[in-house]
């Protein structure tokens, strides 16, 4: 059956927008709905599995539905705070929750439908907060903070896959377009109408919505039976046995991406115990 109207409004692919600068090597078109979860994936179609199912929305398309269902919020913190919406058409900041959790075992129980694998894993996000930097104030003000960051409600999902997260392969391909969205979208600003005047908004995302399994798995680091008890320190479970106060911080995330694509492609033709030092 067809969507009614206001149905339609509520799903991404229905309000129209722009980008300054334009997003490299994503569309401009504004109106798409669901699209293949494999689609913008440019490497040969042999490092993904021919039967991964996955379905997602354009990241850009999907922040600028989640916007516009915040309208009215938007509009009303402006209010409170005193702030004049004619004025307030430029400056805003969303900040962007970022999660991604496998779902467990999904499979049908009973019935003949296709056969498809049975974990599925989801990427979602949630809009924490909108601010608003003012002529003269040196701090952005806040209109908008989500009272409920943990919630279902306010959790919005952006791809869905049917993928063991423990399948780094596949689950880096699906998400793989995905991050360069996100990445080029940091890059630019988007221009939407909110209220009837069109505003341009900046986005920062924080990818704090990850388990712990899920941080190891995307950054190449040993499942939960390493020797290694933490991702970001170099502390041996013996070590940290002997000694449980004394730990630091010793690399970032980044550095853990950087290692693994050394560890990957292994430039230097080092040995098995070489790389793993």
């Amino acid at each position: 059956h067809t969507l009614r109207n206001a149905e339609k409004e509520l799903l991404p692919g229905f309000h129209q927008f722009e980008w300054q600068p334009a997003l490299k090597n994503v569309s401009s078109s504004w109106d798409v709905g669901i699209i293949n979860g494999l689609s913008g994936w440019t490497a040969s179609i042999d490092d993904v599995p021919a039967e991964t199912i996955a379905r997602r929305f354009r990241y850009d398309v999907a922040l600028v539905s989640a916007l516009k269902d915040l309208e009215e919020d938007i509009m009303e913190g402006l209010r409170e705070r005193g702030l004049d919406d004619s004025m307030c058409t430029s400056g805003f900041t969303v900040v962007v929750k970022e999660s991604c959790d496998g779902m467990g075992d999904v499979s049908e129980k009973h019935g003949s439908g296709p056969a498809v694998p049975e974990k599925a894993v989801r990427f979602s996000f949630t809009i924490m907060s909108i601010s608003i930097r003012v002529e003269g104030e040196d701090d952005g003000i806040t209109i908008f903070q989500e009272q409920k960051p943990n919630s279902e409600l306010s959790c919005r999902p952006l791809c869905l896959m049917f993928v063991d997260e423990s399948d780094h392969e596949t689950l880096t391909a699906i998400l793989g377009p995905v991050v360069a969205e996100r990445k080029t979208m940091m890059e630019s600003r988007l221009i939407v109408s909110v209220g009837g005047l069109l505003r341009s908004f900046r986005f920062f995302f924080r990818g704090t919505g990850y388990d712990e399994k899920m941080v190891r798995e995307m950054e190449g680091l040993e499942a939960s039976g390493s020797t290694y008890v933490c991702t970001l320190c170099d502390s041996t479970r013996a070590e940290a046995s002997q000694n449980m106060v004394l730990h630091s911080i010793t690399r970032s995330h980044d550095e853990n991406l950087e290692r693994y694509e050394i560890w990957k492609t292994n430039p230097f033709s080092d040995s098995a115990d070489e790389l793993r030092d």
